[in-house]
This record gives structure tokens, sequence and C-alpha cells, in this order.
């Protein structure tokens, strides 16, 4: 097992609204995120910043999700992954909160990879989520919050897993992509 880090900080500037709000079969997109990463994982850190209170109020805290408040949000998602990296404390997922439906077989094949980060590809490009080994924690936390996880990923020991799995490539930016997802799913 692992744990997860959901990133739900930021301000959603290209939806103007809280996306992570945002209904897809009758739930909140945060939601589908954290169903689809459960299962494989202990404990949940779901990362808050601008939309705290909101997501609060549609996200509950249990035993494996835990809400943690960003108060560094306005500095930009690398703010967010160092908060939720500060809590974990085992191999970890970090994915952002607008990834919704990573098939399980993804996140199977991230878990059975042997390398200290893991990273699925799909028809030759690279996807979410990020496997990280606990080992690479500190190293990760000694990075300035300026930086950023493809840069940090890139000088480690990595491995990237082939998947047939096209939902590691559909995040939700803008309301056009909403649309299309919506409309992928009738």
């Amino acid at each position: 097992m692992a744990q997860g880090i959901i990133l739900a900080g930021g301000f959603s500037s290209r939806t103007q609204n809280n996306k992570m709000r945002l209904s897809i079969d009758g739930k909140p997109l945060i939601i589908h995120t954290i169903e689809a990463m459960k299962p494989f994982v202990n404990k949940i850190y779901l990362i808050t910043g601008h939309y705290d209170q909101d997501i609060r109020s549609i996200v509950h805290e249990d035993e494996k999700v835990h809400i943690v408040y960003n108060a560094d949000y306005e500095k930009g998602m690398f703010s967010s992954v160092l908060c939720g990296v500060k809590n974990v404390t085992e191999d970890f997922f970090i994915i952002p909160g607008d990834i919704p439906f990573i098939d399980a077989s993804t996140y199977d094949a991230l878990l059975k990879g042997s390398k200290p980060i893991r990273f699925p590809t799909y028809e030759g490009k690279e996807g979410h989520p990020l496997f990280i080994s606990i080992k690479l924690k500190s190293r990760l936390l000694n990075e300035p919050v300026d930086s950023n996880l493809r840069k940090f990923r890139d000088e480690q020991d990595k491995e990237i897993i082939l998947v047939d799995d096209p939902n590691i490539l559909k995040d939700i930016d803008t309301m056009i992509e909403y649309k299309t997802l919506l409309d992928e799913r009738k």
C-alpha cells in the first residue's frame, strides 16, 4: 500500500469557479478523484487552499481522507505538493484533483513498479498520477517552493509505466474540457 496526495489548492482561474465542485455523473469532480485513489492507499491528504471551506463542505474527512489547508497556496501548485509531502509516512501518489477517472489498473501498475519515481504514459504521452518512494521525501522537501514536480522527477531514477488508460491525460482546466468529458461519458 501507499498514501496519496490530492492537490486542490488552486484558484481554478480558467474555469472561473471552483472546478472541484463541477458535477460529473451526479458527484463533484473531487469526489471522483478521491474514490479512484482510495482502494490503493492507506491515507489520502487532500491539500486545499483558495477554496478550502467550499471543498470542506463537499468532502468529509474519514479514517482515510484528511483535509490539509495549505496556507501558502498563493505561491503555486508546488507549495501544495510540499504541504502534502510533509504529512506522508509511506510511499505516495501525487495527483491534481482535476484528474478524476484514473483506472484501477494504472494505480496497480504504478505500485508494482520498481524505481523510486514512477509515472504512467499512454500512447507516448506522460500523465498522472506520480508515484514517489518515501526515500525521496527529504530530498523533495528540500526543493525550493518555486520548483516543480516535473523538474524534481526528471532529476531522479525514474520508471515509465506504459498503461492502457487515456484518463491519465484528462484534466479539467477549462469549461470546454469539462463539457468534452461530460460528452465522453454519455
